[in-house]
């Protein structure tokens, strides 16, 4: 069987090739941005041995169920607010402040214990 190209001279034949190739690399690279544009990439983030130790603290008082990772960084405006950073991890105690205002939580920071607000907290 001849090929399509096979009776092209041969950089002719090359050129057809190279084209092709171009364009598949084209369409794969616009295919490989849209892919990092529509996945967000995961806000967890490895822990170092201190976080650790402390998330397993937190386990151990509060069980697995109630840790939340901070989303992004918390500046605590208010007396008992907590001030957190982007990927700490917290015990939820209570999903309500002491007015009973769910949009802030009581959490325990493996220590300090204090308000945060709900939006900026996710299941760990």
């Amino acid at each position: 069987p001849q090929m399509p190209h096979g009776h092209m001279p041969l950089p002719s034949f090359w050129k057809v090739v190279e084209d092709t190739l171009q364009q598949s690399y084209a369409q794969l690279r616009t295919f490989c941005q849209t892919f990092e544009t529509v996945t967000p990439s995961p806000v967890t983030q490895p822990l170092n041995p201190a976080e650790e130790r402390k998330v397993l603290s937190l386990v151990s008082k509060h069980g697995p169920d109630k840790l939340y990772q901070v989303t992004s960084n918390i500046s605590g405006s208010k007396d008992l607010d907590l001030t957190l950073l982007r990927g700490q991890i917290v015990a939820l105690l209570q999903s309500a402040d002491t007015k009973g205002n769910t949009s802030r939580w009581l959490v325990d920071a493996g220590g300090p214990r204090g308000f945060v607000p709900a939006a900026k907290l996710q299941p760990y």
